[in-house]
C-alpha cells in the first residue's frame, strides 16, 4: 500500500501527463490556424501587390520569375477560361487547366479561394490563396502558393518554446507540489503518533496543527477526544479506587457481620446441645441457659432488624409515623436502659423537661440511643446530653474521630480503621443519618482525636418548619 506522499506524487505525474497531452494539442491547432490565417493575409496583401503591377502589355513570365526570386513564392497567373498564362516554378505549356481548381472556383463565388494540397508539380505541400482580377477587356486570377515546410517549421519552433515554459511550470509546480505533500505527510505521521499514544494510553493530550484549516479542526477535535478520554480514564481510575475501597470496608463489614451473628448462634447451639445431651440437668441450669438462648435470639434479631432497617431507609421505603415527642423522657428512657451495660458511667441531661416536638418515637429514639450508646463506647468520663427546640447535643470526650474518617462515618458499612468506629456492623451512624434527613432534621458532627466529639441534630431547618406547618 502506498504512502500519502506517494499517492499525491503519481495523482500530480497522472495529471500532468493529461494535462500536457490536452493542452499541447489544444496549443498546436491553434497554432497551426493561426499561423496559415497569418500566411494567408500575407498571401493576400503580395496577390494586391502583385496586381498592382499587372498591365495589359506586361510580360507575365517576367514578373513571375520576378516574385519566385524576391518573394521565394509561387505565382501563377490563369486566364478566365483556366488556361495558364504564367507560373514561375513550371512552364506554362506543360500544365493542365486550371479552371476546376479549389482555390479558382471559390475566387469565383467570394473575395478570394483558399485551398491546402499536395503539388503534384512540386512535390510538395501548398497554401494556394487565388483571386480574380479585371485586366482591361480581360479577366483572370492570380495565385500565390507558400510551402507548408516554413509554416510547420515556425509552429515547431513555437511549440518547442511552448513545451520548454510547460516544462518549466511543471518542475515548479512538481517541486510545491512535493514540498506540500511532504508537509502532508509529516502532518498525518504526527496525527498518527498522536493516535498511538491514546491506544497505548500514554499522557499526551494536546496535538496542534497550523498547515491548514482542515489539519487543525482535525486536530483540534482530537485533542477534545483526548481530553474526553483522559477525563474518563481519570473518573474510571477514581471509580476502581472507590470500589476497592468499598470492596474491602465491606469485606470488614462481612467480617464483622460474620462476627456478631456468630457469638449469638454459638450461644444458641452450646446450651441447645448441652440441653439435648444431658436430660437430667439442673431445673435452675436449665433455666439459666434458656435465659441465655433467649437472650442470644434476641441479640440476632436486633442484629436482623438493624440490617433490614438500613436497607429501608437507603431505598427510601421507610414510612414516618409523627406524633409528639417529649425530648426528656426519651432521653432519660434510653439513658436507663444503657445504664444496664455501662453501670458506673454517669449520663447528664439538660433540656426543658416539657418540650415536645414533632417526630416519630421509635425511629427517634434510635438515633437517640445510637448517639449515646457511640458516646459511652468511646470515653471514659460523663456523657452530657443537652436539648432545646433549636437542637439536641450528644458531647464525650473520648478518643474523637480523625479528619480522615470523619466525612466517611455515616456511609454505610463504613468502620474507621485506628478505632473501629461504630462496631455494630458500621450501620449505626449511617441509620441515624438516614432518620435525621427522613425528618428533614440535619445532622452536625464536631470532633477531634484524643478531645472528643460533638454529635448534633438541629431541628429548626426549612424541610422541618414547613413539615411542622404542614402539620
Amino acid at each position: 500500500m502506498l504512502n500519502l506522499h506517494q499517492i499525491i506524487l503519481r495523482k500530480f505525474l497522472l495529471s500532468f501527463l493529461i494535462l500536457f497531452f490536452v493542452v499541447g494539442a489544444i496549443v498546436y491547432y491553434w497554432t497551426k490556424d493561426f499561423y496559415i490565417e497569418q500566411a494567408k493575409d500575407a498571401l493576400l496583401n503580395d496577390v494586391e501587390i502583385v496586381s498592382s503591377q499587372l498591365q495589359s502589355d506586361s510580360d507575365f513570365d517576367v514578373i513571375a520569375a520576378k516574385i519566385r526570386k524576391n518573394l521565394k513564392l509561387r505565382l501563377t497567373i490563369i486566364a478566365s477560361d483556366g488556361t495558364v498564362l504564367a507560373d514561375s516554378h513550371k512552364k506554362k505549356a506543360t500544365m493542365d487547366n486550371h479552371r476546376n481548381r479549389d482555390e479558382i472556383l471559390q475566387a469565383d463565388r467570394a473575395a478570394y479561394g483558399y485551398k491546402i494540397r499536395h503539388s503534384h508539380t512540386l512535390d510538395r505541400d501548398l497554401l494556394y490563396i487565388a483571386k480574380k482580377y479585371r485586366l482591361g477587356s480581360h479577366t483572370l486570377y492570380i495565385r500565390l502558393s507558400e510551402e507548408l515546410k516554413s509554416i510547420y517549421s515556425e509552429i515547431y519552433e513555437l511549440g518547442v518554446k511552448i513545451l520548454v515554459a510547460l516544462l518549466g511550470f511543471t518542475v515548479v509546480i512538481f517541486m510545491i507540489t512535493y514540498n506540500i505533500s511532504k508537509e502532508i505527510e509529516r502532518e498525518t505521521q504526527r496525527i498518527v503518533s498522536f493516535l498511538r499514544t491514546l491506544a497505548k494510553k500514554r499522557k499526551s493530550t494536546y496535538i496542534h496543527s497550523d498547515f491548514s484549516i482542515e489539519f487543525a479542526k482535525i486536530t483540534e477535535l482530537l485533542t477534545k477526544v483526548s481530553q474526553i478520554l483522559t477525563k474518563k480514564e481519570k473518573q474510571k481510575s477514581k471509580y476502581t479506587d472507590k470500589l476497592r475501597l468499598s470492596n474491602r470496608q465491606k469485606d470488614d463489614i462481612i467480617s464483622a457481620i460474620s462476627h456478631e451473628f456468630k457469638n449469638p448462634i454459638a450461644v444458641i447451639n452450646g446450651y441447645a446441645q448441652t440441653l439435648i445431651e444431658d436430660e437430667a440437668i439442673d431445673p435452675r441450669i436449665r433455666k439459666r441457659f434458656l435465659g441465655k438462648i433467649y437472650n442470644s435470639g434476641e441479640r440476632l434479631t436486633v442484629l436482623i432488624d438493624t440490617l433490614r432497617l438500613s436497607t429501608q431507609l437507603d431505598s427510601k421505603q421507610q414510612p414516618l409515623q409523627l406524633s409528639s415527642v417529649k425530648l426528656y423522657d426519651m432521653l432519660m428512657e434510653s439513658a436507663e436502659s444503657l445504664k444496664a451495660s455501662y453501670p458506673n458511667r454517669d449520663i447528664i441531661i439538660e433540656g426543658d423537661r416539657e418540650l415536645a416536638i414533632e417526630a416519630d418515637p421509635s425511629l427517634l429514639s434510635i438515633v437517640v440511643d445510637n448517639l449515646i450508646e457511640n458516646a459511652l463506647k468511646y470515653s471514659e468520663d460523663e456523657v452530657h446530653v443537652h436539648f432545646d427546640r433549636k437542637q439536641l447535643e450528644v458531647i464525650d470526650s473520648g478518643i474523637g474521630i480523625g479528619k480522615k474518617d470523619l466525612g466517611h462515618i455515616t456511609s454505610k458499612f463504613y468502620r474507621a480503621q485506628k478505632n473501629r468506629w461504630d462496631s455494630s456492623m458500621g450501620l449505626g451512624l449511617f441509620i441515624v443519618s438516614h432518620i435525621v434527613e427522613l425528618h428533614h432534621f440535619k445532622l452536625e458532627i464536631e470532633s477531634e482525636e484524643h478531645v472528643g466529639s460533638t454529635f448534633r441534630v438541629v431541628f429548626e431547618t426549612d424541610g422541618a418548619e414547613q413539615r411542622q406547618n404542614k402539620g
